[in-house]
């Protein structure tokens, strides 16, 4: 099974290459890679946000940068996960679900 994060925080998930998942990794059941999205970014200072179209406060990640970094990993068998709080809680109803898919792509919400 395939694994990819996409993030603008790829030091936050190094710790995920140890323990159970480490072991995981070095036997080849999984493969992880954590993709950072600042890559992606055409802005010469690695920009990935900007201001709300409509106005107001805050910053929004910017669509180009997220789907730059999208379509280098996209795969059209691939699960596409969108991590945020207000999203299902995974549970283990879920993870049985979701070991039928061979790819997952999970989009990090990071601002």
């Amino acid at each position: 099974m395939k694994f990819d994060v996409l993030t603008l925080f790829p030091e936050m998930f190094v710790p995920l290459k140890e323990s159970i998942i480490g072991r995981a990794i070095k036997n080849n059941c999984i493969q992880l890679d954590i993709i950072n999205m600042r890559d992606f970014s055409k802005d010469k200072h690695k920009k990935v946000d900007d201001t709300p179209y409509g106005g107001g406060a805050g910053m929004v990640i910017r669509p180009d940068v997220v789907y730059a970094a999208y379509q280098s990993v996209k795969n059209e068998q691939a699960k596409v996960i969108y991590l945020t709080p207000q999203g299902k809680t995974l549970d283990q109803a879920e993870v049985q679900r979701l070991s039928g898919y061979q790819h997952i792509i999970l989009l990090c919400r990071t601002l």
